[in-house]
C-alpha cells in the first residue's frame, strides 16, 4: 500500500524535501535546464514530481494520482492542476534525454549550488550494490539467462543480489559527489581502479599528490604503481592481511616516461614525494577508517531516497535514476546534513 502524501509543514520529512525543490526556483538552475530541454515549466514539472516520488520510496504514478487529488500537494510542488502530466509523459520525458547529455545537466545542477573544490581536500571512492526487481527466489535466474541483459548477478556484503554496481566519488570533506559510475553488478573493484581513475582525470577533478582513500576492494599491487606512476595521485587503498610494505616500496621505482621529461629532476622530486607519502599513510591506514566510513552512511541515505531496488532494466534507465538519486544526495550533504550521525537518522526517517 502506497502512502498518502498528505503535506504536513511541521513533519521535518516535508521541510527538507521543500528545501530541495527550491532549487528548481533558482534562476540558475533554470537556465540550466532550458540548455537541455524545453519547455522548461513542464520539465521542472517532471523532475520534480520524479524527486518527489524517490524521496518517499514511492511510485512515480502514486505521486502523480496524488497531485491529482490534492490541493495542498499542488501548491507544495508549485504546479497547478491542468498542469500535471501523465505518468506515461514523465517516463518519454526521461527517455528523450542522451545519457550523457542528462547527466551533464544534472552535473551542472549540482555544482551551480556547491562550492568548487577546495584544495587539500581528499577524496572517497566506494561502491554499492544496485539490485533490480527480479523476484528470483520465485523463478530462479541462471546466468545463461541474462545474456542479453545489461544486469548481472553480484555479490554484495548482504549477500547475492541480480542488477549494477554504483561506484561514487565524494569530495572530503564537504562530501558532495565528483563523480559517478554504473558498472554490471560482476565487476570486481580492483578491475575498475583504471576507469575511475581515468574518468577523474578525463574531467579534471583527480589533481598531482590528491590522497584517494579507497577500501579492500580496490587492492592491487598494480592499483598502487599506476596510481602514483600514471595518475600522480597518492592511492590509499585499504591494504589486506596478507600486505606487505616492503615489497611494495621496492616495486615503486621510476616510470620509464619519467626520463622523456624535459626537467628530469622536478619529476624525481614528485615521484619521490608521492611514494613517501603513500608509504606513510600506509603505516596508519587504518586511522581514515573514519573518514572512508562517510561514504557507506552517503550510500544509506541513497538507498533510503529509492535505490535500494529499482523496477528498472536497462543500463540506461537504471543510469538516468541513479543520476537523480546522486543530485538528491547533493543537494541534501549541500544543505549542511554532513555529520555521520544526521545522515543515518536521515537515512532511517
Amino acid at each position: 500500500m502506497q502512502i498518502p502524501l498528505a503535506v504536513d509543514p511541521n513533519d521535518y520529512r516535508w521541510q527538507l524535501l521543500g528545501k530541495i525543490l527550491k532549487i528548481f526556483e533558482m534562476r540558475k538552475t533554470r537556465k540550466i535546464i532550458a540548455k537541455f530541454t524545453s519547455p522548461i515549466k513542464t520539465a521542472i514539472s517532471c523532475m520534480k514530481i520524479v524527486l518527489t516520488s524517490m524521496f518517499f520510496s514511492t511510485k512515480i504514478s502514486h505521486v502523480v494520482e496524488e497531485l491529482r487529488q490534492r490541493q495542498d500537494l499542488r501548491e507544495f510542488l508549485g504546479i497547478r492542476e491542468d498542469e500535471v502530466p501523465e505518468t506515461s509523459y514523465i517516463y518519454s520525458f526521461l527517455s528523450r534525454f542522451g545519457l550523457s547529455n542528462f547527466i551533464a545537466m544534472i552535473l551542472r545542477v549540482l555544482n551551480s549550488i556547491t562550492k568548487r573544490r577546495a584544495r587539500n581536500t581528499k577524496l572517497i571512492v566506494d561502491c554499492t550494490d544496485i539490485s533490480v526487481d527480479i523476484n528470483w527466489f520465485r523463478k530462479p535466474v541462471r546466468q545463461k539467462d541474462l545474456h542479453g541483459k545489461d544486469y548481472r548477478w553480484g555479490y554484495s556484503a548482504k549477500g547475492m543480489f541480480v542488477g549494477f554496481k554504483l561506484t561514487l566519488v565524494l569530495e572530503y570533506p564537504s562530501l558532495k559527489p565528483l563523480l559517478f559510475l554504473l558498472h554490471p553488478a560482476n565487476r570486481h573493484e580492483a578491475k575498475i581502479f583504471d576507469q575511475i581513475m581515468n574518468e577523474l582525470r578525463r574531467r579534471r577533478i583527480a589533481r598531482m599528490g590528491d590522497t584517494v582513500i579507497m577500501d579492500k576492494g580496490f587492492y592491487a599491487y598494480r592499483n598502487y604503481l599506476s596510481g602514483i606512476n600514471e595518475y600522480r595521485v597518492v592511492p590509499l587503498i585499504f591494504p589486506r592481511s596478507n600486505f606487505n610494505i616492503q615489497r611494495l616500496s621496492g616495486m615503486l621505482s621510476y616510470p620509464l616516461s619519467i626520463f622523456s621529461s624535459k626537467n628530469l629532476d622536478e619529476e624525481k622530486r614528485r615521484f619521490k614525494a608521492l611514494k613517501a607519502k603513500l608509504l606513510n599513510l600506509l603505516q596508519r591506514w587504518e586511522t581514515f577508517k573514519g573518514v572512508r566510513s562517510v561514504i557507506e552512511d552517503v550510500f544509506k541515505l541513497a538507498k533510503s531516497f529509492g535505490l535500494r531496488r529499482l523496477h528498472r532494466y536497462t543500463r540506461r534507465s537504471v543510469f538516468k535514476f541513479a543520476t537523480l538519486n546522486v543530485l538528491l544526495v547533493g543537494v541534501v550533504v549541500a544543505l549542511g546534513f554532513r555529520e555521520k550521525k544526521v545522515l543515518q537518522r536521515l537515512a532511517e526517517m
